[in-house]
This record gives structure tokens, C-alpha cells and sequence, in this order.
């Protein structure tokens, strides 16, 4: 799927992540659901603040494995790579702190090269704590 890089598109990116997820018989209020979906929104909305890179778009890929959910989300900005960090004074500094979500979600997550720009991937397995 491809997103305007703008708040509204990170929107519509979580939106559909969780419509989809419905259909291929997740429900919306499945534990499954409901982490990949923030997930989903924390990686587009990273997208569109570091990047966006004029008149282009990002994109999300959602793909059903044989043992959960694997998130992609790709945008064209090569020069910003994400990396998890703690964040030193919660007041002070508020970068990264997406990402440390995403890692406390995710079974997996990385950042894969793209070109132009950069992939960044998560996965999310079925388990008894994302199966109702």
C-alpha cells in the first residue's frame, strides 16, 4: 500500500493495517490486532516525520506468515536510519521513543537498505498472548 507521507496518510496506513488484520480473521480487538496496529502507526508516523522527503510517498507492506504478522514500511530517506535508545530526560528529548515501543511489541524488528531510502520491518507471532 502507498501513503502520502502526512499525518493523514500514517492515519489511513494504521486504519487499513487494522482493517486488513479484521479480514484475514484477526478481530479489531484481538491482542494480534491491536499490536500490530501500533505498531503499524508508530512506524508510519516515523516515517512521515524523519522520512518525508518531498513529493514522495511511504509505503507499507503487510504480509500474513505462517507464524504472525510481518510489517514493512519503506520511505526514500537514506540518511536518517532508526536505532533504538533509551531516552535520557523524558522532558528533554522525545526521538526515539517510537522505536523503543516497537521493540518492546515486536518479536523482531530491523532496518533493511531500499533504493532509494530504507525498509524498516517488524514481526509480531502468534502466541497465546496475541491469540484470544
Amino acid at each position: 500500500m502507498r501513503f502520502t507521507s502526512t499525518p493523514r496518510g500514517a492515519r489511513l496506513a494504521r486504519r487499513l493495517v487494522s482493517h486488513h488484520l479484521d479480514e484475514w480473521g484477526h478481530p479489531y480487538d484481538s491482542p494480534l490486532n491491536e499490536t500490530a496496529t501500533l505498531i503499524a502507526a508508530e512506524l508510519a508516523a516515523n516515517a512521515v516525520r524523519h522520512g518525508h522527503v518531498q513529493g514522495r510517498d511511504f509505503h507499507l507492506r503487510l504480509v500474513e506468515t505462517a507464524d504472525g504478522i510481518r510489517l514493512e514500511v519503506s520511505d526514500t530517506r537514506t540518511e536518517r536510519l532508526p536505532e533504538p535508545r533509551p531516552p535520557q530526560d523524558p522532558a528533554a528529548d522525545e526521538s526515539g521513543r517510537g522505536l523503543l515501543l516497537v521493540e518492546a511489541l515486536a518479536d523482531r524488528w530491523g532496518v533493511e537498505p531500499r533504493s532509494p531510502g530504507k525498509c524498516v520491518w517488524a514481526e509480531v507471532r502468534r502466541s497465546p498472548a496475541t491469540e484470544r
